[in-house]
């Protein structure tokens, strides 16, 4: 169902090299197609390259966005997420965005910086897991978060999706929290 984003600004926050192509392209389609405008946000400028070849000219970067600026900021995984985005910059970025009441999103691996910036402590979230690996979910667990194995959970102003699967629906719940 088509939602009126018109006037709203995304900031959707990518690694520089491997971030998660699904994951950026599917939820920057649905709220483009709504009328928001989306701004690409990273560690460094030029051509951020994600895990599947897809290009994204990078618009800001990840130590100059003010949150205030925009509706949502939305976390983006991939297998180069932790490294490129594991630091004090997101860490800012997700607590300022909670501070000014700001639609906070972060989908993959991405909910762990989440995390570690002590924005989920006490909030339900989930992250992506495999059956090898399940040490995202024990970070948000050791952080605070309420960890729940669903595809999409929303707590308050807070967003997180599970992985490639779940970009559609992600995007739609980060969308709904915009028209309220």
């Amino acid at each position: 169902m088509p939602k009126n984003l018109t006037n709203k600004k995304i900031a959707m926050v990518i690694a520089f090299k491997d971030f998660r192509d699904e994951e950026y392209f599917v939820p920057k389609q649905v709220f483009e197609n709504n009328g928001a405008e989306v701004k690409t946000v990273s560690s460094e400028k030029g051509i951020a390259i994600g895990a599947d070849g897809g290009e994204v000219e990078v618009d800001f970067l990840l130590a100059d966005v003010n949150p205030a600026e925009f509706d949502a900021i939305v976390f983006i995984g991939g297998p180069g997420a932790l490294k490129y985005l594991d630091n004090e910059d997101s860490y800012r970025l997700a607590q300022e965005t909670i501070s000014v009441n700001k639609v906070l999103g972060a989908i993959c691996v991405s909910p762990v910086v989440l995390a570690k910036a002590g924005v989920l402590n006490n909030k339900k979230a989930t992250v992506w897991t495999s059956p090898l690996d399940k040490s995202a979910a024990k970070t948000l667990k050791e952080n605070g978060a309420n960890y729940q194995a669903e595809m999409v959970v929303r707590d308050g102003l807070i967003v997180t999706g599970n992985g490639p699967a779940a970009a559609e629906e992600f995007a739609e719940k980060v969308s709904d929290l915009l028209i309220k």
